[in-house]
C-alpha cells in the first residue's frame, strides 16, 4: 500500500491529480482510521490506465466510461471461461451408466 505522496511519484503525476480522479470515482484508495489515503498495486496501474487515457485526450467522463466497459469485458470473459471449463468437465466424465 503506498501513501498519496508515493502513489503520485509512481505514475508521475501531482498528488491533486489523484485527489481529483478519486472525486470523480475513477479511483477509490483505501483509506487508514486517520483517513490517510492508500493506494494498491491494482489502484496503480488503474491510475496508469487514467494517465495513458488522459494523454490519448480522452475527458475524465470518457475514461470513466472506457474503464467501466473494460471491467464488464473483463468478468464477462472470466464468467464465459468458467462455463467452458464447467463444460468441458462434465463433457470429460460422460454420462452417468447404470449396471
Amino acid at each position: 500500500m503506498y501513501t498519496i505522496s508515493v502513489a503520485a511519484g509512481l505514475v508521475g503525476l501531482p498528488a491533486a491529480t489523484l485527489r481529483q480522479y478519486e472525486d470523480k470515482g475513477l479511483v477509490a484508495p483505501a483509506r487508514t482510521e486517520g483517513r490517510t489515503r492508500l493506494y494498491s498495486d491494482d489502484d496503480i496501474a488503474r491510475l496508469r490506465r487514467i494517465a495513458e487515457l488522459s494523454e490519448q485526450g480522452v475527458n475524465l467522463v470518457g475514461i470513466a466510461w472506457i474503464l467501466d466497459l473494460q471491467e464488464e469485458n473483463a468478468r464477462l470473459r472470466r464468467h464465459a471461461a468458467a462455463e467452458e471449463e464447467a463444460d468441458r468437465s462434465s463433457s470429460a466424465t460422460g454420462p452417468m451408466r447404470g449396471p
